[in-house]
């Protein structure tokens, strides 16, 4: 039954978390949690196996930064912060060491 009126966003978060709940039993390692997670910090849950492979792949000190350096924005500037993310860590990664 389809009601007319929008979707509330607490409504949309509990049933993220419901589904993220769910999905526990297909976690084995800690990289697929720490994957999803960023998925979900960036609103980008599509892509969500981009990011697990990121966090397998990628150096963790990378990826946290480019995090941090999303959260550090101010959130209504930020259209997509998943694209700020990846540019972010695609800057990291050619800096050199």
């Amino acid at each position: 039954m389809r009601s007319d009126k929008p979707t509330g966003v607490g409504d949309t978060i509990e049933k993220l978390k419901k589904t993220i709940v769910r999905r526990q039993k297909y976690i084995k390692n800690e990289f697929q949690a720490y994957g999803l997670q960023l998925a979900e910090e960036l609103g980008d849950w599509k892509n969500r196996s981009l990011y697990i492979r990121l966090a397998k792949q990628v150096d963790r000190q990378i990826l946290e930064k480019a995090r941090l350096f999303i959260k550090d924005q101010d959130p209504h500037s930020i259209k997509t912060p998943y694209k700020l993310f990846m540019w972010k860590l695609k800057e990291l990664r050619q800096k050199p060491k």
